[in-house]
């Protein structure tokens, strides 16, 4: 079966109530309450959003996300009480597509959970496009990223991102224009934009300390450079 939502918390009460809360909503939704119970839940089913805590009773969300995106491509956002920066950079650097922190505001939550599937669902919708610069190859059809002839292994922020910002090459896109079209919300810091565009290079260029495509424009945005 193919859920929404998988809410994957030790917090019984508040995940429960967060899952039925979202099937209010009509978003169909479920809960694992452990490492265990959301990797048995992976064995028959499907999810198109992940919710993480990073507290679980049997394991970290940590070591659960590092194991799930072995296989799993699901945009995963972190729910924690844990507000610490280094936190969130661990999260966003194993995988995760954002950090929410806890207490979180249910009807705030539900809104980023709906932008996040709409953005990603409609990011499998298939065409024809191609984009090459080079060695590095787009395939808007498939989702799918080249370099040198070999896919590269993206998480769906990762491809968003690097998928907006070649669509419009060659131009300075400021950072408040990347929150409102790639994460489709206002409320993403910096950090969390920083550590995505850090992983792209270190996937995408030869020198990620001297990048070819992706460049910072200082106090301005980012660019990315296509010659010709």
């Amino acid at each position: 079966m193919r859920y929404k939502v998988l809410i994957i918390d030790d917090e019984i009460e508040l995940a429960e109530s967060t899952s039925e809360y979202f099937n209010m909503m009509g978003l169909t939704s479920t809960c694992a309450f452990s490492s265990e119970e959301a990797l048995k839940f992976f064995e028959g089913n499907e999810a198109g959003v992940i919710l993480l805590d990073i507290n679980l009773g049997d394991s970290s969300g940590f070591n659960l996300c590092r194991k799930l995106r072995e296989t799993i491509d699901s945009p995963i956002l972190f729910i924690s009480a844990r507000s610490s920066d280094d936190d969130m950079v661990v999260a966003l650097n194993i995988g995760g597509d954002d950090y929410i922190t806890k207490p979180y505001s249910l009807n705030v939550l539900y809104a980023k959970v709906k932008a996040v599937l709409n953005r990603y669902e409609s990011s499998g919708k298939k065409t024809s496009d191609c984009l090459v610069f080079g060695d590095l190859k787009i395939d808007v059809g498939a989702g799918i990223v080249y370099k040198n002839g070999e896919e590269v292994i993206l998480t769906a922020m990762e491809y968003k991102l690097l998928a907006y910002l070649a669509t419009n090459r060659n131009k300075v896109i400021g950072k408040e224009e990347i929150f409102n079209n790639v994460w489709e919300d206002s409320f993403v810091t910096d950090g969390t934009l920083n550590v995505h565009i850090r992983h792209l290079r270190e996937k995408l260029e030869k020198d990620p300390n001297d990048p070819e495509f992706i460049k910072t424009a200082r106090g301005r945005g980012y660019l990315f450079k296509a010659e010709g």
